[in-house]
C-alpha cells in the first residue's frame, strides 16, 4: 500500500473543499461529505464499545463490521463505487436471527440502558440511523447503491437486539419503559 498517510495535513482543505475518491472536490459540508461523517462516527462508536468486556462472538462481530463499515465509507467517498452487497446484509441477518433466537419476546418497549456496554449498543443504534438518514437523504440527490441503506438498517436492528444481549452477559434483563410511570 506504500506511504499513503505520511503527511497527515495537507492544507488542500483549508479553503472549505475535501477531496473524494475519485479525486474530484467538493465543500465539506456536501451531503456526501455529510454521510460520510454520520459513517465515520458509527465506526467511531462501534469502536467505543469495543473497549467494553464483550462475549467473544460479539467481539468478532462488531470487528468484523467495523471492516464493512469502512468499507461502506469507501463506497459513499467514491462515487459509483459497490462495495456493500446483498451478502454482508444476509450476514447481518444471519447474525440478527442468531442472537434474537434466545431472547424472550418482547411485550413493551425498552429504555437504552442497564449495562454500560447494552447503553454503548443503543447509543451506537442511534448513530447508525443517523447514518441511514444521510444515506437516505444523499439518495435523493445523487445515484447511490441500495447496500449500503440495508446495510445499516440492518445493522441499527442489530444493535437493539445487542443490547439486550450485553444486559444479559451482565447478568441484567431489558430495562422496561413503563407507561405513565412520571404522570
Amino acid at each position: 500500500m506504500g506511504h499513503r498517510l505520511s503527511k497527515i495535513y495537507t492544507r488542500t482543505g483549508d479553503a472549505g473543499t475535501t477531496g473524494l475518491g475519485d479525486g474530484k472536490r467538493v465543500a465539506k459540508n456536501s451531503l456526501r461529505i455529510d454521510t460520510l461523517g454520520e459513517v465515520d462516527e458509527l465506526n467511531a462508536v462501534v469502536g467505543l464499545l469495543l473497549c467494553e468486556e464483550l462475549p467473544d462472538d460479539v467481539r468478532g462481530l462488531l470487528t468484523d463490521i467495523q471492516h464493512d463499515l469502512f468499507d461502506l465509507g469507501g463506497e459513499v467517498c467514491i462515487p459509483g463505487m459497490s462495495m456493500i452487497s446483498e451478502k454482508h446484509v444476509g450476514k447481518l441477518e444471519t447474525e440478527l436471527d442468531r442472537l434474537n433466537e434466545p431472547l424472550d419476546p418482547l411485550k413493551d418497549f425498552i429504555l437504552p440502558g442497564g449495562s454500560r456496554a447494552a447503553a454503548l449498543a443503543h447509543l451506537a443504534r442511534t448513530v447508525c440511523r443517523r447514518a441511514e438518514r444521510a444515506i437516505v437523504a444523499l439518495a435523493q440527490e445523487e445515484a447511490v447503491n441500495d447496500g449500503p441503506r440495508q446495510y445499516l438498517n440492518r445493522f441499527s436492528d442489530l444493535l437493539f437486539v445487542l443490547g439486550r444481549v450485553l444486559n444479559r452477559a451482565a447478568g441484567r434483563g431489558d430495562v422496561l419503559w413503563q407507561k405513565g410511570k412520571n404522570a
